[in-house]
């Protein structure tokens, strides 16, 4: 496998995840053919590519939805792979992933009870609840409506929201954007700027190539399951390449 390019230099930060040598398979297609990127304490990475790319499948992987074939991934310098999502979720890491996935028959505030389901510490619970409701008002306003009630942006708020609950050190998120009007989009990549810049690790899917470079400090291009290139999210907007493969310049 070719080396990825490079442009731009990354920030020295303190690891949180690494991710080497991932091979993941659905019987005879090879999804990711071995790749290896990182996440730092306090970063935003963002995953970028075409369809079938492999970035859903590497967030599975991460997140312990699927099993991979072969390669290491560590946490805080735990070995995880392999190990399920349930038990990623005390290991400080949450995963919202693609089609918001909210329990539709339940209530907003019933949502984000689950997010918490592990955590004993009813103060830091109640203090979490606040902050969620500070990022996301219209939340609150609808605590107690049922999920499956509110519209597709409104969803998407309350499956991040229920992902904060669990405290995550990192935070994983496919296509946030999927399906919601452009002022809502807006709206919720600002909240995600603010909760990294609070100090939580985000690695980002997103097929708006644009936002999510805009967002990350770090970010992969995924061709086929390898990494093609990699660099700042600055770097990788002003690429030529990358401005007429996925911004349609």
């Amino acid at each position: 496998m070719a080396e990825p390019r490079r442009l731009g230099e990354r920030a020295p930060c303190e690891p949180l995840l690494d991710v080497n040598g991932l091979e993941v398979s659905y019987g005879a297609i090879k999804a990711l053919k071995g790749i290896s990127l990182s996440v730092g304490k306090g970063e935003a990475v963002a995953l970028i590519g075409a369809n079938g790319a492999g970035k859903t499948s590497t967030l599975r992987a991460v997140s312990g939805m699927i099993k991979p074939g072969s390669g290491v991934i560590t946490l805080r310098g735990e070995s995880v792979g392999g190990l399920k999502s349930h038990e990623m979720v005390p290991r400080g890491l949450a995963h919202a992933p693609e089609g918001r996935g909210v329990f539709p028959n339940l209530t907003v505030q019933e949502n984000l009870d689950l997010g918490a389901y592990l955590r004993r510490d009813k103060d830091g619970i109640a203090a979490d609840l606040k902050k969620v409701f500070g990022f996301f008002p219209r939340l609150e306003e609808r605590r107690l409506q049922m999920a499956g009630t509110l519209s597709g942006g409104e969803q998407q708020m309350l499956a991040i929201s229920r992902a904060l609950m669990s405290r995550p050190t990192l935070l994983l998120l496919d296509e946030p954007s999927l399906g919601l009007a452009p002022q809502v989009t807006q709206v919720i990549f600002r909240i995600l700027r603010d909760i990294n810049a609070q100090g939580t690790s985000v690695l980002l899917v997103e097929q708006n190539a644009h936002l999510a470079l805009s967002l990350a400090q770090w970010a992969y291009v995924l061709e086929t399951g390898e990494v093609a290139m990699e660099g700042t999210g600055q770097a990788l907007l002003a690429s030529e390449d990358i401005r007429k493969a996925y911004l349609g310049e």
